[in-house]
């Protein structure tokens, strides 16, 4: 096989989402993370995935990890190896062995996260050798494990023409791509060998597949082999639909509608349109994006974008950053990453609502068939970001906006707001979320419609809540009783990301100061109880009604009376204490509120003692 695969191969490759799962013995379905953000972990071995859902994954709200292809396959010093599969009845690949696919899958699941396997199995490996499981091959002779002459294609080649009208379709479902053997996916024999490749995945806990190339095999075949599969799987081990996503490329040969009933396809459109919107290609700009996509409710725009509900969406994938169609981090000939395009690209794709999202994790290159690092993503149990494997799944940025996702599922997109120029957007989720982003070389600054409650929020593009969830590790954000907020969002020129993204599970709650009232000799009858009213709300503001009832320490006309409550810290409050019938109040000093007061203010946090003496008559 050619090192350099064809344009249509190359974009091909993408990393999907899913939203089935399994495992004996991990979590119930209920403590799974919710299934709309996923990250392709790309060429990661099996025990490092363990490690990262434990660490990370998990606890930051990630629905599921996509792995790379678990079957045997051809050995090269290539990436695109794993994508030249041997042998679909061995899953020792180049990423561990099948123990250590099962503990990753079970880790994985006890951190919440679901496993996505991708399913290579449109064509078989070129040239002869020893795969990773040690069964040999032969291209020539039509020689792999389990499958003879009869169950490929006749030698043909797919022509770039091929994909320019309808007519190139039998072409592309029928003939070699790079010269590596078609199988016949339409034979019954090969179905059902392909149909026991995914049930041995299923068995041992993986949610959903990605299906590779999967234009260049009919939809009648795929719909044909689910059906297999999903007679003995009607759900995963856990309980999930299975959840399945097809590589198609939308072009002329290519009837997209065909596929849908098998699954969801992955929108290739969604990184083409980014990738010119953050560049600025072709005229187009952050404000274009209504039009290019369209709307809530209205999803298609002038490029012809799929229903959402039948998308996946990504920024990037391991395919599209090699070949320039795509934003990217890791091409050493590319700027997309220092100039902010890539960061904000991906804020916009998990603040918007278009789709299920896909994160993308890789590690850096210079030369297009670079295999991947030979060092571990850890030193010493320490992550490696941004050394030899990106890590961009632990941008802050990027990982606190999977929770934003999550939180805000179902919420309509409103609010959205153009800026002082087209490359300034802001728009809000619902009651939920308020993303604005800046593409631009100035700062812009205004009063935004937020749609959210009044109170204080943290900007995730920058950090979360403190530990006691009072203020924020980095910058906030306050919004008034009318939903307003006035913000200023960086300009793009260098260092911070110039977004800012908040929404209701980062607001901050009021530090309060526990305060305890102690008071004697109130000299009440029977029926009267003893109650704090004062100038906050937390006190009744003044109303008796709505004061805060004591309680008697012992009995008597003058025992004391005492209670505890939490009052807005750093506050100066006044009060007097007020004995209450249920209908009339007799205060202390015999007038309600002015002369005679008692006064503090309340402490930072924490807790502080009111010793009041005697109730003044």
């Amino acid at each position: 096989m050619a090192s350099t695969f064809p344009r249509h191969r190359r974009i091909a490759l993408l990393g999907a989402l899913a939203a089935g799962f399994a495992a004996p013995g991990a979590v119930t379905a209920q403590t799974l993370n919710p299934n709309t953000t996923s990250v392709q972990m790309f060429q990661w071995a099996w025990p490092d995935i363990a490690t990262e859902c434990t660490q990370w994954l998990g606890p930051k709200g990630f629905g599921g990890v996509q792995i790379s292809p678990p079957s045997a396959s051809r050995i090269t010093t290539s990436w695109w190896g794993v994508y030249q599969p041997v042998n679909y009845t061995n899953l020792t690949s180049r990423m561990g062995t099948p123990q250590q696919l099962q503990a990753m899958i079970n880790t994985c699941h006890a951190a919440g996260v679901r496993v996505y396997a991708d399913v290579v199995v449109n064509q078989m490996a070129g040239d002869s050798g020893t795969a990773t499981d040690g069964s040999t091959w032969n291209a020539a002779t039509l020689s792999y494990p389990y499958f003879s002459a009869n169950d490929f294609h006749a030698p043909c080649n797919i022509a770039d023409s091929d994909y320019n009208s309808a007519s190139g379709r039998w072409n592309v479902q029928n003939c070699r791509l790079s010269n590596m053997p078609d199988l016949a996916t339409e034979n019954s024999y090969v179905q059902g060998q392909i149909a026991n490749y995914l049930k041995s995945l299923l068995a041992l806990g993986i949610d959903g597949f990605r299906i590779d190339a999967a234009k260049h095999q009919p939809a009648a075949a795929w719909a044909s082999i689910m059906k297999t599969v999903n007679a003995a799987y009607p759900k995963t081990l856990k309980g999930e639909p299975i959840w399945l996503t097809q590589e198609i490329i939308k072009d002329a040969e290519v009837d997209r509608a065909s596929y849908l009933p098998v699954g969801t396809v992955n929108e290739f459109l969604f990184p083409y349109a980014v990738r010119d919107i953050f560049r600025g290609n072709s005229g187009l700009s952050l404000s274009s994006i209504p039009s290019v996509m369209g709307t809530w409710g209205n999803w298609g725009g002038n490029w012809g974008f799929l229903p959402s509900q039948n998308a996946t969406v990504f920024v990037t994938n391991w395919d599209t950053e090699r070949d320039g169609s795509s934003l990217n981090i890791n091409n050493a000939n590319s700027n997309d990453a220092t100039n902010q395009r890539y960061t904000l690209a991906n804020v916009f794709m998990l603040a918007q609502g278009y789709g299920e999202a896909q994160l993308f994790s890789g590690y850096k290159f210079s030369q297009r068939d670079a295999d991947r690092p030979t060092a571990s993503p850890y030193s010493g149990g320490n992550p490696q970001i941004n050394v030899a494997w990106d890590f961009a799944h632990r941008w802050t940025p990027l990982a606190n906006m999977v929770a934003f996702r999550n939180a805000a599922v179902g919420q309509a997109q409103q609010n959205w707001t153009v800026g002082n120029n087209a490359n300034q957007v802001a728009f809000s989720r619902g009651k939920v979320g308020f993303v604005a982003l800046n593409n631009s070389g100035s700062a812009w600054t205004r009063s935004f419609a937020t749609g959210l409650p009044a109170g204080t929020y943290c900007n995730v593009i920058n950090g979360t809540k403190n530990a006691a969830g009072t203020g924020c590790t980095a910058d906030s954000v306050t919004v008034d009783a009318s939903g307003n907020a006035s913000i200023t969002v960086p300009a793009n020129t260098a260092g911070t990301t110039p977004a800012v993204a908040i929404y209701t599970g980062q607001k901050t709650a009021a530090a309060t100061c526990a305060v305890s009232f102690t008071i004697a000799n109130a000299n009440t009858v029977m029926g009267q109880n003893l109650r704090v009213v004062g100038n906050i709300p937390g006190l009744g503001a003044w109303a008796p009604a709505s004061g805060v009832a004591l309680t008697i320490q012992g009995s008597g006309a003058n025992a004391r009376w005492t209670g505890t409550l939490n009052l807005p810290a750093g506050t100066a409050v006044q009060y007097k204490y007020v004995k209450w019938n249920g209908s009339a109040a007799a205060w202390e000093s015999n007038q309600s509120t002015g002369s005679g007061n008692r006064e503090f203010t309340s402490c930072s946090g924490g807790s502080q003692s009111r010793s009041d003496g005697s109730f003044k008559s």
